[in-house]
């Protein structure tokens, strides 16, 4: 057996049965199991201390773990021990500073966080526990949804999962079912000894009659005692197990049902929207797009920016491109509505729109895009999020828009004047709603 330093293996046969202990530790020496036990337990308070890191950071710091401080008391746990007082002996392995009959000095005291001075004599320091990126962003996004989604049909791609179905005769050693391979081979044992255990019955009957009539050393005698040999030879000779003993699970591709979804991520590049505006529509979108591939197995994603015209984009030219120019929304809703009629059919796909714009258009342009919204956008999605970036009042396009909102509920506005209004926007806009 080969020892290596990272990997240790204490392995012990007794009478022909081998005990495995696996000793590796986990990486980075954390427990993956107890990890999970221990959020499941202190999930409120590792939630509440999520959502104040959510209302202090930005939002390019989103795929970063967090740290959060749980009270020590919270942490404690019942356990068995020694009342005070009394007389015992101890054992301190490792001890090289104290000889029997020493007093140990009591240890240093106010050593917790606490930078002012106060009256109370007591206190316990807090536990600080890291999240990781996944389990930060599982917190944050645990209670948000796409609103509406329904699963209108499954995914055109071929998704699949595995999952058992019965036995096979062939496959690959690590699938092999030792139940009941050992059971088939027990089954083949016992019908092959069957004929040669009845003859090797008789046999011995045989030999125990002669016997008592004849010497060992008689011909008939031996005759006998030659076919029992051979009848233990051939019963030993039927192997353990054979090939054709070996039963494997069997696993096959099942479909996988898949949600399909479709979001339209539009924003305003015009003139208007200075360099802070632009700065946080891409910030909005990018928390959007980062919770819609986390949430969703299956969604497609279209990018569309527009000034006085429209175009569909890639991510990079989405986020970081420097086009400008005047303001025409309507040619942005219409590129949408023709996307969706051409790529996008109702029956199959659920779609959902996001829209950033500081509001300002040509006051005939905002009518314009009422009636497109009405009549070519909204009977067709299931959710429309529109986000007004201004700090002032609001512009036309938002009053017009309000039209929109009282006919259609699966339509949503909100304004964002700051930086620090992203995630709260953002939560009302996608929050989980209860059936």
């Amino acid at each position: 057996m080969v020892f290596k330093s990272t990997q240790i293996i204490l392995a012990r046969e007794v009478n022909r049965v081998v005990q495995i202990v696996d000793r590796r530790l986990n990486g980075k020496n954390k427990s993956a199991v107890n990890r999970q036990k221990f959020i499941h337990r202190f999930r409120s308070q590792i939630k509440k201390a999520v959502a104040d890191a959510v209302n202090k950071r930005s939002v390019t710091d989103l795929d970063k773990g967090e740290k959060v401080s749980i009270p020590a008391k919270d942490t404690s746990e019942p356990f068995f021990h020694h009342g005070r007082g009394g007389y015992r002996e101890r054992v301190h392995p490792g001890n090289k500073e104290f000889q029997q009959g020493d007093k140990i000095a009591r240890p240093d005291e106010g050593s917790g966080r606490g930078s002012k001075a106060s009256d109370s004599g007591e206190g316990q320091d807090e536990f600080i526990f890291e999240l990781t990126r996944e389990e930060f962003l599982n917190f944050f996004f645990e209670d948000l949804a796409l609103p509406n989604l329904v699963k209108t049909k499954l995914a055109a791609v071929n998704e699949t999962k595995k999952v058992r179905a019965g036995h096979t005769s062939t496959g690959v050693p690590t699938n092999i079912n030792v139940i009941r391979s050992l059971r088939n081979a027990l089954g083949r044992r016992i019908a092959l000894r069957g004929p040669y255990m009845d003859s090797l019955i008789e046999a011995e009957k045989q030999l125990e009659d002669l016997l008592k009539r004849y010497l060992e050393t008689d011909n008939v005698v031996m005759i006998v005692r030659k076919e029992i040999e051979q009848l233990k030879e051939k019963i030993a000779r039927i192997p353990f197990i054979d090939t054709f003993d070996l039963r494997y699970d069997n696993r096959i591709d099942r479909p996988k049902p898949i949600t399909q979804a479709v979001m339209f991520c539009i924003m305003d590049i015009s003139g208007s929207m200075g360099p802070e505006k632009k700065d946080i529509a891409k910030r909005f979108f990018m928390l959007l797009y980062l919770f819609l591939i986390k949430t969703y197995e299956k969604i497609q994603v279209v990018f569309i920016s527009h000034h006085t015209e429209a175009h569909e984009v890639d991510e990079d030219t989405f986020f970081y491109s420097r086009e400008t120019g005047g303001t025409v929304v309507s040619s942005a809703l219409n590129l949408m509505s023709a996307i969706i009629q051409e790529r996008f059919p109702t029956s199959q796909w659920n779609i959902y729109a996001a829209q950033a714009s500081d509001g300002d258009n040509w006051d005939n342009d905002s009518k314009q895009c009422t009636k497109i919204l009405a009549e070519q956008i909204m009977p067709y999605v299931q959710y429309y999020a529109y986000t007004e970036i201004t700090e002032g009042r609001h512009q036309n396009l938002w009053h017009e828009y309000l039209t929109v909102k009282h006919q259609w509920d699966n339509f949503a506005m909100q304004r964002i004047e700051a930086l620090t209004d992203i995630y709260p926007v953002f939560r009302k806009l996608f929050e989980k709603k209860n059936a």
